[in-house]
């Protein structure tokens, strides 16, 4: 089984970092010409530079804005018009307690997390229908469907993402474009890395060993008993955005080790 996505564009929301970049990363492996996206120029163009070193002859283009605004979202539809694969990474978490977290921190998560990836859903997929052929791809998480008691803002988010990806694959039936949510759990990325500062500092052992202690602890239902790598991530991304998922739609997939404690989602 070989994946080819040659002479496809794929938008990736929130690609300078993170899951985001190593999806980038896979999906120009896999021949896409990849647009990068974020709100800094220089971290856009440190982000193309680590794709290019690991990916020699990667089609890439970059875009400098703000996704969690519309009017950010307006200068990426100027730079890039269309697209035929959308991934809507963007998103952003914390650990702020419930009764800390104000309103307009509720409005950020809901703009940034949810609202972003429906504005570009919206404007790229009509043109996708137009042609027969498109992928959405939504990144939800595992707190979508089991919402940690620390990250309720988040969590709910991440509920919404599930149900604007199953309402919208069902909008598009038979048309040819297909929308899916992937689930990750805990994953090894710098914001991980951030959370778990204090962590790391108190107990003297490496990000990862920390990562990997956190989950067992505050991820006890994990099977793999560690957090997951961004590429096992992104390659679940990058087989939803190939022709060779286009039975699978409206569809919620799990890359979580096991945490939620569930034969279905």
């Amino acid at each position: 089984m070989k994946i080819d996505l040659s002479g496809k564009l794929a938008i990736v929301s929130g690609s300078t970092a993170g899951i985001g970049l190593g999806i980038s990363k896979a999906l120009a492996e896999s021949g896409a010409t990849v647009v990068v996206i974020g709100r800094e120029a220089a971290k856009v163009e440190q982000a193309l530079d680590s794709i290019r070193q690991s990916v020699p002859g990667a089609q890439l283009r970059g875009v400098t804005a703000d996704l969690g605004t519309a009017e950010g979202a307006e200068q990426l539809f100027a730079a890039e018009p269309r697209a035929d694969i959308l991934v809507n990474n963007l998103g952003i978490f914390n650990d702020v307690d419930f009764f800390d977290a104000s309103d307009s921190e509720w409005t950020r998560f809901y703009e940034v997390n949810v609202i972003s990836g429906v504005r570009l859903s919206r404007h790229y997929v009509p043109d996708m229908v137009k042609q027969g052929w498109g992928r959405v791809i939504f990144l939800s998480s595992e707190s979508g469907v089991a919402t940690p008691a620390d990250m309720i803002n988040y969590g709910v988010t991440k509920s919404a993402n599930l149900a604007v990806s199953h309402g919208l694959a069902k909008r598009l039936a038979g048309t040819g474009v297909t929308v899916n949510s992937v689930l990750p759990g805990p994953t090894f990325t710098d914001g991980l890395e951030h959370m778990l500062k204090d962590a790391i500092a108190e107990s003297g052992r490496s990000a990862r060993e920390e990562a990997d202690a956190f989950v067992r602890k505050a991820r006890p239902t994990s099977i793999i008993q560690r957090v997951a790598d961004v590429e096992e991530v992104a390659n679940l991304v990058v087989y939803l955005a190939s022709p060779l998922s286009s039975a699978t739609t409206g569809a919620a997939l799990r890359v979580d080790g096991g945490v939620v404690d569930s034969m279905a989602i």
